[in-house]
């Protein structure tokens, strides 16, 4: 029988957070699983009127045909803010991606071989981990606290891997932990990409969904040298059905990207472009973050509430200042998977901590919530069920 599969994709297993999902269908599962904004949070309204002012206006423009780099005034509306933030480099460019991901992906794509090494935060975030596996890379895991990577660690492996090409890292609100990296840390860790002449892949989903403490400055703005990447995206503060993302970083390499995308998306949705440019500039942005910030600050204090109340005091958990996660870890002793699994058999999903390592083989006493997408209703129930689960399970 012949092999239907390349070497790219025969390995790739399905995400094990989309495995997971497939128990949500049945409706008396509480999903604590997924990492969807707030059904609250989307500006429905808005986004309908300002798309029928394009259909009304700009009907062609929509529906045609566009230019890959992106459509030409988000782009400039991205520059602006990238310069005020002092991440805008005389040298870069900014190019429109489908949502973050395809900025992740495309940027192996461009970088990398088969065998190539990409470090990465351990556990990191299963889809772009998924994207770097299927270009056939090595993925280097690397040991992190509540303050992002350890640099000891970080030095470390560049010596062990001095052709690795590229550090993947989230930085704020981190998925799946909730962890923010400190300042100190970013600065030490920048050092080392420029002392050992390394990218950095800087992915910030979740920095606009800060709801408590204070911004820490982005390694791309403390970058100097030209070797931050900066992955963005509107998914999180607008909406992800509109697979609008950007990539950011110096001009030739970015320009490669471009390259990269005209072979398989050509480019992105243009009527979700426009759409994006007409919201961020008519809609008072500053106001809907804030409405979404106060969405999520009140469903992370009510999940981090009722877990408390709930679940035995063994179980610890990360205290995130913002994004869409909290990162519970129970007593090494006990086996993390087979309590996810019990979990989901009471009616409660969550997703175990190993499919987020480097190492899919990895043992993790660990597991992701996100209390974005369930309602109020379903956090104070679903943490009841998983408390009553847990004290069951750790006898």
């Amino acid at each position: 029988m012949l092999k239907p599969f390349s070497n790219k994709v025969a390995n790739l297993a399905p995400s094990a957070i989309r495995e997971i999902l497939k128990f949500t269908a049945d409706p008396e599962v509480i999903s604590f699983a997924a990492g969807n904004p707030a059904p609250e949070a989307f500006p429905v309204e808005t986004i309908k009127k300002l798309s029928d002012e394009i259909f009304t206006n700009e009907p062609i423009s929509a529906l045609q045909y566009s230019v890959t780099e992106g459509y030409a005034p988000l782009r400039k509306r991205l520059e602006s803010d990238l310069r005020s933030k002092n991440m805008f480099a005389e040298n870069d460019m900014v190019i429109v991606t489908a949502g973050a991901q395809q900025a992740i992906e495309t940027t192996a794509k461009i970088l990398c071989n088969e065998g190539d090494v990409i470090f990465c935060e351990n556990p990191s975030f299963i889809g772009s981990l998924n994207a770097f596996r299927s270009y056939g890379v090595k993925l280097v895991g690397l040991p992190t606290d509540k303050d992002g990577i350890l640099p000891s660690e970080f030095e470390e492996a560049l010596k062990a891997h001095p052709t690795a090409k590229f550090l993947y890292t989230i930085p704020n609100f981190q998925n799946p932990t909730g962890n923010t990296t400190s300042l100190e840390r970013r600065k030490a860790i920048l050092a080392l990409g420029e002392k050992y002449g390394i990218y950095i892949l800087e992915d910030n989903p979740y920095g606009d969904l800060r709801f408590a403490g204070t911004p820490v400055e982005s390694y791309k703005s403390l970058d100097t040298k030209g070797n931050v990447l900066y992955a963005g995206t509107f998914s999180k503060t607008l909406a992800p059905g509109l697979r609008v993302g950007y990539l950011c970083g110096e001009s030739e390499l970015v320009g490669k990207a471009v390259v990269g995308l005209q072979t398989s998306t050509v480019h992105t949705n243009i009527w979700a472009q426009m759409l994006t440019y007409k919201f961020v500039t008519t809609v008072d942005w500053n106001a809907h973050l804030k409405r979404l910030q106060s969405v999520y600050k009140h469903k992370y204090g009510l999940m981090r509430g009722a877990l408390k109340a709930n679940m035995p005091d063994c179980v610890t958990y990360s205290e995130p200042e913002g994004g869409l996660f909290i990162w519970a870890t129970i007593p090494e002793k006990y086996d993390m998977n087979a309590f996810c699994t019990e979990a989901v058999h009471k009616k409660v999903a969550v997703v175990p901590g190993n499919a987020f390592l480097s190492d899919e083989n990895a043992k993790s006493s660990s597991f992701r919530l996100n209390f974005s997408t369930p309602t109020d209703e379903q956090i104070e129930k679903g943490a009841e069920i998983l408390g009553k689960c847990a004290k069951e399970f750790f006898k």
